[in-house]
């Protein structure tokens, strides 16, 4: 056995002196590549330079004091933006890496619709920062219905919450949720139209029992945050199952619009 370990060891070193060669072969032929715009960067997964400076990245300590969107002028601290007023969230807070800006949507729809996977863990990455270290986090994904998961092949919130788990410690639950009803697509559709589409389509995952939900806290992933529906909806379960804290954390939020419905 001592002899069989050293031959693996041995090889494990050949195998990491050939891969520094064969990646700079792979880099001439295939040159890594800003996940935005497609110039050319130094190392896979990251941003160019231009990029980088386009997005608009989020303090979570300012903005809505509820909800954590951003005002378009500066307020007083504990400020709360209308539709918080008008309908407190059933969440405890979102924390969103960027606004949604040029460069967010694009990473986003590369992620969600050009099977670019590998960009979850650049969102993760720049997500890290903002997972409160004050709980031991349960991490679900926001859940898409099975017949999404089949046209799509993959649930993108699921990729950015296991690549997050992974670098944190903290537990990831995929199946924490179930969406039991197929939804629309529901871009173009205001707060009360997105509420009313995805009442009872969201539910506990069933093997998930209520005593393993109970007392925990859960941070909600998603990619973009919208109106706000779905991290209401999502979060109205898990309360109802006993969490004690759900926090909702994305990659990009969209502004709030003043005239949505």
């Amino acid at each position: 056995m001592p002899g069989a370990a050293r031959g693996n060891k041995r090889q494990v070193i050949s195998t990491a002196r050939l891969s520094a060669p064969f990646r700079a072969v792979l880099d001439f032929a295939l040159p890594p590549r800003c996940p935005a715009c497609g110039v050319i960067v130094t190392d896979p997964m990251s941003l160019c330079g231009d990029c980088w400076d386009k997005l608009d990245f989020l303090d979570p300590d300012s903005g809505c004091a509820t909800c954590g969107a951003p005002f378009e002028d500066p307020q007083p601290e504990e400020s709360l933006c209308a539709p918080c007023m008008a309908e407190p969230p059933r969440h405890d807070g979102v924390r969103a890496v960027v606004v949604y800006g040029d460069v967010a949507q694009t990473i986003a729809i590369k992620l969600k619709h050009g099977r670019r996977v590998g960009l979850a863990r650049l969102i993760a990455g720049l997500a890290r920062r903002l997972v409160p270290a004050d709980e031991d986090w349960l991490l679900a994904p926001v859940p898409l219905h099975r017949w999404r998961i089949w046209s799509r092949g993959f649930n993108q919130s699921a990729l950015i919450a296991t690549a997050l788990a992974r670098s944190t410690g903290h537990t990831v639950a995929l199946d924490l949720l179930h969406r039991k009803r197929a939804t629309p697509m529901m871009k173009g559709l205001g707060r009360a139209a997105r509420k009313r589409v995805l009442a009872g389509a969201i539910m506990p995952g069933p093997r998930w029992p209520r005593a393993a939900v109970a007392g925990r806290a859960v941070l909600l992933i998603d990619d973009v945050h919208t109106s706000g529906a779905t991290a209401n909806a999502c979060a109205g379960v898990l309360k109802r199952a006993g969490a004690r804290r759900v926090v909702m954390l994305c990659w990009a939020r969209v502004p709030l619009d003043p005239h949505a419905g």
